[in-house]
């Protein structure tokens, strides 16, 4: 038979294994309390008996057995705990309160006689012993009660005990036992209680969760978990269950707009693709162009169509990393600057354009050089594509105030208008003075998400100015934080 659902919760498990741990151990302070009480009250049974046995040894002594026998008779009708026999040479009884039959610990069930020493097999001097009597209570009620006591020769051969009822120790342990039993009863009985409320309090709690989540695998991207605010586990658990959904559904929907912007963007691509390879078979078919050219359109288009589609990749690649850079290292960014700046500085000086670098050394950043190499070619790309022939275009890296790392691409081109800075780094986008020049838009998009996955950021602000028709230029600014071995 399956138990209910809040039965076979973790909380509720853990309520009962604490609980039994608890059983355990008060058991054992139990034990160790009775045995320790009744030690005491033995121990001070003992210490009474003794200093009773000595007075009345001390009167024999000083006085003999007549007032030893008198001070008995007086102590028996004053009343108290004491029990009391002296005894004749062979054991008879001459006075005493011991009226009843006796039974030894030596588990003897045969009854001696009233008159005779509660000790059993008595072979003279001092012995002590414990021993359980019958007694009637005030009611007429029979009762067995413990005695403690000590059994003395006299010097003349007659025979002492003395003794203490017990009676009342033996009540008062039963009481505190039965107090301590009460007590842990009720521990576990609210522990029970309150092992259940929590349990249920959890469940309630993880059912929430279990809803969100099942909701998001039905598809609703849009449903998060209510968090109480109380700074438990159970909210801190919702708060990351709600950032993971809100990046999901960024991430969903940055992947939606993709491909609607991939199916919007490479229509044109396509249809002009279709329209060259047909001119191409006509031109093809009446002889005025070779078969080989129309093919080499053809691969010409294809491989735009493909580095459209591996720009996309990439920046996708770089937003599922979610923070952890791939195939990170540690290196020099000016080695890396003064790379690209040997680089690029041929295709500058093809246009007509004035390219310099003024690049500091040491500069260790942490991160993926690839992606870092391939984010600053896109930048001095589109700074040499868009700056006019006779410009100027200027690499510099170096370390900010702040400690940070920074490249810097600056041009004179016509640069990019201050409310546009910050669309213009979004997919697919392209300003109207771009789009006689070939590109997908996708350049500074992906210079993006490689600043986001090395957490640092893109900077667009306004060139050197117009000057000379020209201008007035862009400086975008690539944001890194140094190494941590910097």
């Amino acid at each position: 038979m399956r138990l209910p659902s809040l039965f076979r919760r973790t909380p509720f498990r853990l309520t009962l294994l604490f609980l039994a741990l608890f059983a355990a151990a008060a058991s054992a302070i139990l034990a160790y309390v009775y045995v320790a009480s009744a030690q005491e009250a033995q121990a001070r049974a003992r210490d009474a008996v003794e200093q009773e046995n000595g007075t009345l040894t001390s009167v024999f002594r000083e006085r003999g057995p007549d007032a030893l026998n008198q001070a008995l008779v007086d102590r028996i009708l004053t009343g108290g705990t004491f029990l009391y026999l002296y005894m004749d040479r062979d054991g008879t009884g001459i006075t005493g309160n011991l009226s009843v039959t006796a039974q030894g610990e030596d588990g003897q069930t045969a009854e001696r006689a009233l008159n005779q020493s509660p000790i059993p097999n008595y072979a003279g001097g001092e012995v002590w012993a414990t021993f359980r009597f019958t007694d009637t209570d005030p009611d007429g009620r029979v009762v067995r009660k413990e005695a403690f006591g000590v059994q003395t020769t006299l010097s003349n051969g007659q025979m002492l005990y003395v003794g203490q009822d017990l009676g009342d120790t033996e009540a008062y342990l039963g009481r505190l036992t039965q107090a301590l039993w009460m007590a842990m009863g009720m521990v576990l009985l609210l522990g029970a209680g309150g092992g259940l409320l929590i349990s249920r309090n959890v469940e309630r709690a993880m059912g929430r969760l279990n809803t969100v989540v099942a909701a998001v695998q039905d598809g609703d991207l849009k449903a998060r978990v209510a968090v109480r605010n109380s700074g438990d586990e159970l909210d801190e658990l919702g708060q990351g269950l709600n950032r993971m959904l809100d990046r999901l559904e960024a991430s969903m929907a940055s992947t939606r707009h993709a491909g609607d912007a991939i199916a919007h963007d490479l229509r044109s691509p396509l249809t002009r693709m279709r329209a060259k390879l047909e001119v191409a078979l006509i031109d093809a078919e009446s002889g005025r162009l070779d078969g080989v050219d129309a093919l080499q359109i053809a691969l010409d288009e294809a491989d735009a169509l493909l580095k459209t589609f591996n720009t996309v990749l990439a920046i996708a690649r770089l937003q599922a990393a979610a923070g952890r850079i791939p195939d990170a290292e540690v290196f020099d960014a000016a080695d890396l600057a003064a790379d690209m700046a040997e680089l690029y500085e041929p295709a500058a000086e093809d246009k007509g354009l004035d390219f310099s670098a003024e690049i500091e050394k040491g500069l260790l950043i942490e991160g993926a050089r690839p992606f870092l190499a391939q984010a600053l070619a896109n930048v001095i790309d589109n700074a040499i594509k868009y700056t006019p022939t006779g410009g100027a275009v200027k690499l510099r890296a170096r370390r900010r105030s702040s400690g940070e790392i920074e490249y810097s691409v600056t041009d004179t081109g016509p640069g990019v208008p201050e409310g546009d800075r910050e669309r213009v780094i979004q997919r697919f986008v392209r300003l109207d003075n771009s789009r006689t020049e070939a590109g997908s838009g996708l350049g500074l998009s992906l210079v993006g998400a490689v600043m986001e996955a090395h957490t640092g950021r893109i900077q667009l602000d306004e060139g050197p100015g117009a000057y000379g028709g020209h201008g007035p230029g862009l400086r975008v600014a690539l944001v890194l934080p140094p190494a941590s071995a910097a």
